[in-house]
């Protein structure tokens, strides 16, 4: 095998080295297929096969309730940011949690669609933390109020166990956290999350429904952003991302199977960031978190150098070692170090050496 180095991309990102060399057996033939999964109808019994158990896997590792529905939909996460006003703003309000980059689309595209109202909004800050959601001023009757549960450009999260003031109907862009740990699906009305950052390739977004949601779609939506078209269809009105759902599937029994779990897997990421947070509080200086502590993301770890041209001699010789995609956002600058589900602490504990090098040569 190609000599691999350590991806830090924040999306497409690193995938399971176990999924791929499954995937590199099978690719040829799926076993009783006949064909490659690249080849096979998304009517055939091969793919039935598939999409039924990538949906009973996320089931299990989420513990979905059988109230919900499991979608597998396309346009990535950006596409909701529309689909959700379409289907559930009505002639109400939407409310959004402005937390970075990501949030503030959304919140560009329901504004496109109907009203809406910030609630909470982390520029003045630059971003760098996330809001206490219980002590939010929410409108009971608003049609939603939307967060943006991690933002990979400005690396905040919002914590585990995270929950609004009571009866706010909560939708969540997930994407960039989903898989990472235990989540309580039923706090949710809704939760998307594009697949490309710790679920699968490109070209799959997962939408978890409560099924009453439904009810307040209106008619008339072109067909292909309708839940309900692909709620009433298993997900097979038009052909879906068929490989894409395959490799998801792969995922999802790799964190059950060989993790053993979201709460393992929540363990694992915070055993890898923290040894990148410790570098970068150790440094003196040198290394500038974004986020502020409370508000540190376990996915994205984001930090600046004393100049632009160190971030630059440190991106260089990073790539130069293997450590790949650690220049940060276009909109921001600096550094970042994405760490999914994927990313082995080895790759971590690389990129520590390199900074604990690079620094000692640089200060």
């Amino acid at each position: 095998m190609p000599e691999r180095s350590w991806n830090f991309s924040a999306g497409p990102a690193t995938l399971p080295l176990p999924v791929l060399e499954r995937t590199r057996k099978d690719l040829l033939a799926l076993p009783g297929a006949g064909a490659s999964v690249l080849e096979i109808s998304h009517r055939s019994s091969a793919f039935d096969a598939v999409i039924q158990e990538a949906e009973a896997n996320l089931r299990e590792l989420l513990a979905v309730p059988d109230t919900y529905h499991v979608l597998f939909l396309q346009g990535g996460a950006s596409l909701q940011f529309s689909m959700v006003p379409l289907n559930l703003l009505g002639d109400g309000t939407a409310e959004y949690v402005v937390s970075g980059s990501w949030a503030k689309k959304a919140l560009a595209e329901a504004s496109k669609v109907g009203a809406t109202r910030v609630v909470w909004d982390g520029a003045e800050t630059s971003y760098t933390t996330v809001p206490d959601l219980g002590a939010l001023d929410l409108d009971p009757s608003a049609a939603y109020l939307h967060v943006t549960s991690n933002e990979t450009i400005q690396g905040v999260q919002l914590p585990a166990g995270f929950e609004p003031a009571s009866g706010a109907r909560l939708v969540c862009d997930a994407s960039s956290d989903f898989l990472s740990r235990p989540t309580a699906v039923e706090r949710y009305s809704l939760m998307y999350a594009g697949a490309q950052k710790n679920a699968g390739p490109a070209g799959l977004t997962v939408a978890l429904l409560r099924e009453d949601l439904l009810e307040r779609v209106p008619d008339g939506l072109p067909t292909m952003l309708d839940y309900r078209t692909y709620a009433e269809t298993g997900s097979l009105y038009n052909t879906p991302p068929v490989f894409a759902i395959y490799v998801l599937m792969l995922v999802t029994r790799w964190l059950r199977d060989e993790v053993g779990g979201l709460a393992a897997m929540h363990d694992r990421n915070r055993a890898k960031a923290a040894v990148l947070y410790e570098a970068i509080d150790a440094s003196e200086g040198f290394y500038r978190g974004h986020a502020a502590p409370e508000a540190r993301s376990l996915m994205n770890v984001t930090w600046r150098l004393p100049s632009e041209d160190l971030e630059r001699a440190f991106v260089e010789e990073a790539g130069d070692r293997g450590l790949l995609e650690l220049k940060g956002h276009r909109s921001v600058g600096g550094i970042r170090a994405s760490i999914y589900n994927a990313m082995p602490v080895e790759g971590v504990l690389a990129l520590r050496a390199f900074m604990d090098d690079f620094r000692a040569r640089g200060s």
